[in-house]
């Protein structure tokens, strides 16, 4: 693959400094919103519910990847520069915690709301798969989360890095395209079963992914492998049940 040199900084504007990672972020959240409000009116669902849904969604999501990046991730980094731990827009977002902040934030507004999780979750997922290509496009151009050396012909070469390594940012970016793609076609599915094609999607594609990174390994598995397992074992166990009803 050939060698770019790439500015994760799109532009300066006096203080202010806008990241790409930042922008594909936002581009995420816009598109993700209109095409959720799109599901909504398909499911029945008002207008204002979904408006009032995805403000607690983009929080959660922040906050939920961010801490889980942090806690499980890299605690002692952050622990020794705890203000860093707010620069988002330098990348360092979990999608396993983004994922578990958004199903409680959904069970919560659901019950306050009088909505049924699956009439909600069913949808959320298809713009939040999509919304996380945007963010693994942010990592490729952060460079950060590489992946191992290779001499494939995928190989890239990366500022920091002397060697060519698994862009394995758009390797994620284009799984998560595919499960978008997936969820969007089987929307109209019975309640649950998106949701839960989701989970199942994108614990395959996790353990797969992780493969190919750069990342510390406990007992041959990364923890992101690990925690893949039990998520895949829930999901398809769900299903299972779902398709006996």
């Amino acid at each position: 693959m050939q060698y770019m040199n790439m500015n994760p900084i799109a532009f300066t504007l006096g203080p202010l400094t806008a990241r790409y990672y930042g922008i594909l972020m936002v581009i995420g959240f816009v598109i993700g919103y209109f095409l959720l409000k799109k599901l909504a009116k398909e499911k029945g669902i008002s207008e204002k519910i979904i408006e009032d849904y995805f403000i607690y969604a983009i929080i959660g999501t922040i906050i939920g990847a961010r801490l889980f990046h942090v806690l499980f991730y890299h605690f002692y980094y952050y622990l020794g520069d705890p203000i860093k731990i707010f620069y988002i827009w330098e990348g360092g977002l979990s999608s396993h915690g983004a994922i578990i902040a958004n199903i409680i934030i959904a069970l919560w507004f659901c019950k306050k709301k009088g909505v049924r999780f699956y009439d909600l979750a069913d949808i959320a997922v298809i713009p939040f798969a999509l919304g996380a290509m945007f963010i693994r496009i942010g990592n490729f151009i952060n460079q950060e989360l590489v992946g191992k050396v290779t001499d494939s012909i995928f190989g890239y070469k990366f500022d920091d890095y002397p060697e060519l390594r698994h862009p394995v940012q758009l390797y994620q970016a284009f799984s998560n395209f595919i499960i978008f793609a997936i969820l969007y076609f089987y929307r109209k599915l019975p309640a649950g079963y998106v949701f839960w094609m989701f989970i199942l999607l994108f614990s395959i594609f996790r353990f797969i992914m992780d493969s190919f990174k750069d990342l510390p390994f406990y007992a041959g598995l990364t923890l992101a492998q690990y925690l893949s397992i039990p998520i895949f074992i829930i999901s398809v166990v769900c299903l299972i049940r779902l398709k006996r009803r």
